[in-house]
């Protein structure tokens, strides 16, 4: 029997939003949730304390550090890593319920992180995000106050050497300091271009 090309079946995506500190990867997930755009966003797992803006169960799942290794020896991760003296780590679970329902899912993840998402997950999108410069990084980690000034010397010499990681992505957005809103538009573009593409991407965990 052929198939009806008007009834074309949608397969979910799994688009991770990745990039160096102080790029605005919270920023953009945020906005995107102010949009109500029906996308599953993951929230990621972590043994650092919350900081004074946010909640638990909607920016971080925050747990002790021997939650997490019981996370851990229990696979109950996708993936996790040791990133700035915290851990860091997605839920299995999250994700595959959210496919089960034929929703997108939205994962933003260090450079890193998202390494191990295209090991495991060959045909995820996977979105570079960096700011509109290096003094626009900076002034985005600084204005966290959460951060001494050598930390941000580190979190600045790292991302130099993540910046070098690009070429591993599929797509690169700029996020510049006072227009949020066309990075934001831009990546909508991006999940909408890749939802009609002819051979769709499959995505199994």
């Amino acid at each position: 029997m052929k198939s009806n090309p008007y009834q074309r079946k949608q397969e979910p995506l799994l688009i991770v939003i990745a990039g160096p500190s102080g790029v605005g990867k919270d920023t953009i997930v945020h906005c995107l949730q102010e949009r109500q755009v029906p996308f599953h966003f993951v929230v990621t797992a972590t043994n650092r304390p919350a900081r004074p803006d946010e909640v638990d169960g909607v920016d971080y799942i925050f747990v002790s550090t021997a939650q997490f290794a019981q996370m851990i020896e229990e696979d109950e991760l996708l993936e996790y890593a040791f990133v700035y003296d915290d851990y860091k780590g997605v839920p299995k679970q999250q994700v595959r319920q959210a496919f089960a329902s034929g929703r997108d899912v939205i994962m933003r993840l260090d450079v890193q992180g998202a390494a191990t998402i295209r090991q495991l997950a060959p045909e995820a999108v996977l979105i570079f995000l960096i700011a509109g410069s290096e003094d626009d990084m900076v002034q985005r980690l600084r204005e966290r106050r959460s951060d001494s000034e050598d930390a941000i010397k580190m979190r600045v010499a790292t991302a130099r050497q993540e910046l070098k990681r690009m070429h591993e992505f599929d797509y690169c957005v700029v996020n510049p300091q006072y227009n949020v809103d066309a990075a934001v538009e831009q990546v909508l573009a991006i999940i909408d271009a890749e939802h009609a593409r002819v051979k769709q991407r499959k995505v199994r965990l």
